[in-house]
């Protein structure tokens, strides 16, 4: 029986939207979008997996439908959207999920492995970092663009981060080039700040040993907002684990390259069934 449905989520503090689409039989596969995006960042990808997978995703806080207030505690930290992540997939009642977590998603996927490993059965982690000392930064060089104060500039260097200049061309330039990845528009700017924040702080690497479930780790070799060299080092902490880079890959690679990267990662979850 294939599904598409869209619910609330009770949280500390409030609610969150939540959305699952799939057979109902088939196996829960949780989808975690990254910094500031709501789970229109699957819109390439979500397609791809419906037909073997119940897809389930929600809306961080501060994001698309969820409910999010100033008062909502005075930080945002990936545990608190793990614990989110939790209560979504026992609210569409799943006891244990596939976790694929991208960019800032990838951080939130890092702390539910941690914290519910009985909710894990795989893990993949693309675009993402381990974050503390071991983690490498991205440089001034990418971080100064993004902060003109010319917003049509701020677009282009977002869109030439995540994807090929090939792909942008082939979609009719900048200002046509589909935005599902470049951040949810109706955020109000304090909820930007904290997803900020939280994506900033977040430390896991003295605590990955501690991964249970086996893991794939994916990163495109262009990536400049999270330095390609942080799939190696989230190998080197997390037990079970294996590596593929995508050739010519941006930060967005899993989306623009979204058949072969769908595969990979696919082809790894289905050795648990």
């Amino acid at each position: 029986m294939t599904i598409a449905l869209k619910g609330r989520t009770a949280v500390a503090g409030g609610w969150v939207a939540h959305q699952v689409e799939g057979d109902l039989r088939a196996p829960a596969l949780l989808l975690l979008p990254g910094q500031a995006n709501s789970h229109q960042w699957w819109t390439a990808v979500r397609p791809l997996l419906t037909g073997r997978f119940f897809t389930v995703t929600f809306d961080y806080r501060g994001t698309g439908g969820s409910a999010w207030s100033a008062a909502d505690g005075p930080d945002w930290t990936a545990r608190l959207f793990a614990d989110d992540a939790a209560a979504v997939l026992r609210a569409v009642g799943r006891d244990s999920a596939y976790v694929y977590g991208t960019s800032m998603g990838g951080r939130i996927a890092q702390e539910l492995a941690i914290n519910y490993p009985g909710l894990v059965r795989r893990l993949v982690l693309a675009c993402t970092s381990p974050g503390g000392g071991p983690a490498t930064e991205r440089g001034n060089d990418v971080r100064r663009p993004l902060a003109d104060p010319d917003p049509a500039k701020r677009h282009r260097a977002l869109v030439d981060l995540f994807y090929t200049p090939e792909w942008t061309r082939a979609r009719g330039g900048y200002e046509q080039v589909p935005a599902h990845l470049l951040g949810d528009r109706s955020m109000p700017p304090e909820a930007r700040r904290r997803h900020l924040r939280l994506s900033a702080g977040h430390d896991a690497a003295g605590r990955l040993h501690q991964v249970q479930a086996p893991t794939l780790i994916t990163h495109g070799d262009e990536d400049r907002l999270a330095p390609p060299v942080n799939a190696e080092t989230l190998a080197r902490l997390i037990p079970r684990s294996e590596v593929r880079i995508f050739s010519g890959g941006r930060h967005g690679f899993f989306d623009e390259f979204a058949e072969p990267a769908t595969k990979t990662m696919t082809d790894f979850l289905a050795a648990d069934q």
